[in-house]
């Protein structure tokens, strides 16, 4: 079976400083994982805000040039600069969803030229009508319609009604693969489940791939296939969604599941934070880690010391 996406020892290293005083922060190393055609998944990435996740998401789709290591799409070369019809060409492949839905928006446009454009140009409709069909097909999918959203402007659509119009528009070149990062951060609580809902349908109903970055452990748990786990920059854990979050392996991973509340701290005046300390020796000495397989089908990160 071929590959959609391949990530192939992907590293980014960002300058910081001046001419006089530079020095180099790691955000994403030696990241690898490959997401197959024909299975049509939800593969995670979580980690806490500085892990890498939105850089790695952004690398993929051509935001950041990683400073090393390969990116393919259907076994072709991406990243570095590219020509409008490669960029266009991708596209048609690969769509965000970014997190926060205002501003995907100009607030003087009408959200629904944003549809537009996406149906002529990476569709290649041509007629108006043609246009109409495929923005009310992807609307449908979304549970909207056209009819609703034709001639508003964003802030005349609530939040989750929103970022609906945004995955919607994402949908319009009838994607493999839609990256999705923190989708339901800005939207209201009593909306996420909504939203989350909709990415897996998707996968059911659509044979879309949906490549989720979060950090919330809940809806990761509730959506995922797949996931991977990055602490400061390194995948420390990848594997099956439920073998991980159910019993994790590395003291980062188990960390995060200790860290989500449990109704059962309903009512007390005061919750105990979790032990940072072995993880924190785990993200420390990471740099003379390596992946290896552990039980359940995933990969753990582990250290010389271990």
């Amino acid at each position: 079976m071929s590959a959609i996406l391949e990530i192939n020892h992907v590293s980014k290293r960002f300058a910081m400083g001046g001419v006089f005083s530079r020095s180099y922060v790691e955000a994403v190393v030696d990241a690898s994982f490959t997401i197959e055609e024909g299975q049509p998944e939800v593969f995670t990435i979580v980690g806490e805000s500085g892990s890498g996740k939105t850089t790695l998401a952004r690398m993929i789709l051509g935001l950041e040039e990683p400073s090393s290591g390969e990116l393919r799409l259907g076994g072709q070369l991406i990243g570095g600069k590219r020509n409008r019809a490669a960029r266009l060409e991708f596209m048609r492949h690969v769509q965000p969803v970014f997190q926060n839905p205002f501003e995907a928006f100009n607030p003087l446009k009408h959200v629904d030229r944003y549809l537009e454009a996406s149906a002529r140009v990476l569709l290649g409709a041509k007629e108006d009508d043609q246009v109409d069909a495929a923005m009310d097909e992807a609307l449908q999918k979304v549970g909207l319609s056209l009819a609703e959203i034709r001639g508003r402007y964003g802030h005349e659509l609530s939040g989750g009604q929103l970022q609906r119009v945004a995955i919607a528009r994402a949908l319009i070149p009838n994607p493999e693969i839609l990256i999705a990062d923190e989708p339901v951060s800005m939207v209201d609580a009593s909306l996420r489940m909504s939203i989350v809902n909709l990415l897996r349908d998707l996968r059911d109903n659509f044979n879309v791939t949906v490549l989720y970055i979060t950090h919330d452990l809940a809806t990761a748990y509730y959506i995922s296939d797949r996931l991977a786990i990055m602490q400061k920059g390194y995948i420390v854990e990848m594997g099956p969604a439920q073998t991980i979050l159910e019993s994790p392996e590395h003291p980062y991973a188990q960390l995060l599941k200790d860290s989500v509340l449990s109704v059962a701290d309903a009512g007390k005046a005061k919750v105990e934070a979790p032990d940072r300390s072995l993880a924190q020796k785990a993200s420390e000495q990471s740099g003379t880690g390596t992946l290896v397989a552990g039980s359940g089908g995933r990969v753990v990160r582990r250290v010389a010391q271990e």
